[in-house]
Parts: structure tokens; C-alpha cells; sequence
């Protein structure tokens, strides 16, 4: 029996810092960081408590149910005509939004990779071959023998690790960039928005707050615990401490790479396109060490989003359309070898890529607004929100909603 409390944890909610913390995250702070300094972070702040909100809610979800939150909308709502659209909607924006996404998952893990060794012998061998990027095949095995094992535990130990290194590789990166801290603090504290921002505020709270998130969570939190002995208010307590273990971590990661954009290029006439280009432009300020471990953390980034994003699609599309072991893996595999076959050939599908953007716009209000209405509902028992969850919550939800909004006239009007 637990009989302590802890307040730090890691557990399921490494899964989402994982997949929020991809090659889409490490450009776009850097970008924000460099064209804006220190201006955005509360961006990044906003977010990242957001992200706890909405999370807690999938976890606690999944917890007292047993069920990922696919299921409970399937089972929560009995009208065909409510269900049918929100089910097309999921798949859109997650199972195929994923599958284009993939793409940049792997090219940017191969990014990091080619920095760190891009000499040699196999990968100029198989380059001569004509083959584009070699690296996407060897980061999709790693992905798929992760998730292959089928093992829970095996999958949080792994994420848990890379988690672990980016922190490592991005923060030390940040120290050695010898950022002005007191313009740091200021950007958290502050909320600023420079004149062209907007477009970077709603990118850095996109890459962070995702619907797809939601499900990985709430499926991992329903796995680990289900047929456990532990009470479910000590399950809980579990995760709530994982929470503020792991996501708050993930914010951290993204200040710091944002940070370290900030002191390097803000206010200089450098420029830079992605997140392999601030790393090399590191150099003759931060020396070689920045540039390996920057390189090292865009490899740990896109490894763990490689793995996370093919794994949330299937439980996404389990929990609408009950999978067997087989189609559930099927489904994931899929996913991965379309991630490989695309980085693998260069290829950039941007209007995919941009209807899943739209698709996402639009189901993140609309899913934590399910995910609000399920939390209070009558399966939840003694576990319903508090008056003051729901305050928190709805205050989330109309961000998000105004967020949302923004972001589709931007896409629409592009």
C-alpha cells in the first residue's frame, strides 16, 4: 500500500511531454526566440498550465473509467448525429494529421542525426544509393521496435529517457549561451505582444496544447492503472504528482530553447530557417558542446514524437472503432512507414499538412469541451470537477476556443 504522497512523479504524463516536445516545437520557439527575444515566453507559460488543466482532466478520465478518452466519447455520446461528425473529425486531424506530421517527426530526428555524424561511412554509402534521407529508416525501426514490445512499461521507460536527455542537452545549451536572465524573467511575467507576433503566440500554444495529447493520456493513465490494487484516490495522487513532474519539465525545455534563439539572435542580422541552423550558428558563441547538444536534443525531440504520434493515433482511433491487438498495431505501423516514406523521399505534403492544421483548429475547443461535460458527468462519481476545477477549465477552453478561431481565419485567409 502507498501511504506517502509524492509530489514529483513520472508516469504517463511523460508521454505527452514527449510528444509535445517534437521537431515542430524546437523550430517554432526558435524562430519566436530569435525574431522576438524574450517578448514570447509567457506564450509558453500560458501553455504549459493549460496543458496541465486539460491533462488532468484525460487523466483523471481515464483513471476512474478504465477507458481512454476515445471510448468514453463513444460510449458518452448515444446520438448518431453528434457522434458520426466527431468521430470523422478525430480521424481527420489526428489519424491523418499524424500521418503527415510523422513526416516531420523523422526528418526532424534526422536533422539532429546528420549533425552528430553526418560523415559517416553508411549513411555516404546509402546516400550515394540516391536515397534522400538514410536516417529515416533507422529512426522508424527504432520507433517501431519501441512500440513493437507492446509494453507499457517498456515504452514509459523509454520516453522517460529521452525526456530526460532533452532537458539535459537543451537547458545546458541555454547556460552556455550565457542568456540575460533578468529579460528571461521579465518575458514569463510580462505578457507583451509585439507588433507581427500573433502568428507565433498561436504557433508556440498549437505545439504545446494538442488534442491528440489528450488521448495519449488518457488511454496510457487507463492501461497503467487498470486492475491495479491501488485505491483510486492514491491513482490519482500518482498522477496529479506526474503531472507537475512532467509537463512543467516539457515547458522548460521549450523556454529554454526558445531562450537560447533569443540570446544568440535577437537584435543581430543572423537569421536562421531552422532548429540545425541554430545549432550550427552556436558555435562561435557557445563553441562545439552547443552545437552537439542542441543537435543531440532536436535527435532526443523527434525520436520521442516519432514514437508518441503513431501511438496516440491508434488509441485515438481504438477507442472510436474498437481495434484487435493486430489492427491496433497495424494502425501505428502504418503511420510510421508513411512517416519513413515521405522523410525518407523528401517529400512535404502541405496540403495534408494544412488540412490537419484546420482539422486540429477545430477539435481542440470542441474536445475539451467533451472532456469538460465528461469530467462532470455522472460516471465520474465522487471524481467530478470542483466548482473550481470548472472555472479553471472553462477559462482554458475559451482561450483555446479564441485561439482556435484565430488560427483558422489565419489558415483559411493564408
Amino acid at each position: 500500500m502507498i501511504t506517502k504522497k509524492p509530489f514529483f512523479s513520472f508516469g504517463p504524463a511523460t508521454l505527452v511531454t514527449a510528444a509535445f516536445i517534437g521537431p515542430g516545437t524546437v523550430i517554432t520557439a526558435s524562430l519566436a526566440g530569435a525574431n522576438y527575444g524574450y517578448a514570447l515566453l509567457w506564450a509558453l507559460l500560458f501553455s504549459v498550465v493549460a496543458t496541465m488543466v486539460l491533462q488532468e482532466m484525460a487523466a483523471r478520465l481515464g483513471i476512474v473509467t478504465g477507458q481512454g478518452l476515445g471510448e468514453n466519447i463513444r460510449c458518452f455520446f448515444n446520438n448518431a448525429w453528434l457522434r458520426l461528425p466527431l468521430m470523422l473529425l478525430i480521424i481527420s486531424a489526428i489519424v491523418i494529421g499524424n500521418s503527415a506530421y510523422q513526416g516531420g517527426n523523422i526528418s526532424g530526428a534526422s536533422m539532429g542525426a546528420d549533425a552528430l555524424w553526418q560523415q559517416s561511412w553508411p549513411i555516404t554509402v546509402l546516400r550515394e544509393t540516391g536515397l534522400e534521407n538514410p536516417w529515416a529508416l533507422l529512426i522508424g525501426f527504432i520507433a517501431t521496435v519501441i512500440l513493437w514490445q507492446g509494453s507499457y512499461v517498456v515504452l514509459e521507460r523509454c520516453l522517460i529517457g529521452l525526456v530526460l536527455l532533452m532537458s539535459l542537452a537543451f537547458l545546458l545549451t541555454l547556460l552556455l549561451t550565457k542568456p540575460d536572465y533578468w529579460a528571461l524573467l521579465s518575458g514569463l511575467v510580462k505578457p507583451v505582444l509585439p507588433a507581427g507576433a500573433i502568428l507565433s503566440v498561436i504557433a508556440l500554444v498549437g505545439t504545446t496544447v494538442v488534442p491528440y495529447s489528450l488521448f495519449l493520456h488518457a488511454a496510457a493513465s487507463a492501461q497503467k492503472w487498470h486492475g491495479s490494487a491501488v485505491p483510486i484516490r492514491q491513482q490519482l495522487a500518482l498522477s496529479d504528482a506526474d503531472i507537475r513532474t512532467a509537463i512543467p519539465l516539457g515547458g522548460l525545455i521549450s523556454i529554454a530553447i526558445l531562450a537560447t534563439a533569443a540570446s544568440a539572435f535577437f537584435g543581430r542580422e543572423q537569421s536562421i530557417n531552422n532548429a540545425i541552423d541554430l545549432a550550427r550558428s552556436l558555435q562561435p558563441l557557445a563553441g562545439n558542446a552547443a552545437v552537439w547538444l542542441m543537435a543531440g536534443g532536436l535527435l532526443a525531440a523527434g525520436i520521442s514524437s516519432a514514437i508518441t504520434a503513431p501511438l496516440a493515433a491508434a488509441y485515438a482511433l481504438n477507442g472510436l472503432i474498437p481495434l484487435s491487438k493486430q489492427q491496433f498495431r497495424a494502425c501505428w505501423l502504418i503511420i510510421i512507414l508513411m512517416g519513413v516514406g515521405l522523410s525518407s523521399a523528401g517529400i512535404k505534403p502541405l496540403a495534408v499538412i494544412w488540412f490537419a492544421q484546420v482539422a486540429n483548429g477545430i477539435l481542440l475547443p470542441v474536445i475539451s469541451l467533451t472532456l469538460l461535460v465528461a469530467v462532470n458527468s455522472s460516471m465520474m462519481g465522487v471524481y467530478r470537477n470542483t466548482v473550481r476545477q470548472n472555472v479553471v477549465a472553462i477559462v482554458v477552453w475559451l482561450l483555446t476556443l479564441l485561439l482556435s478561431g484565430r488560427s483558422l481565419y489565419l489558415a483559411v485567409i493564408a
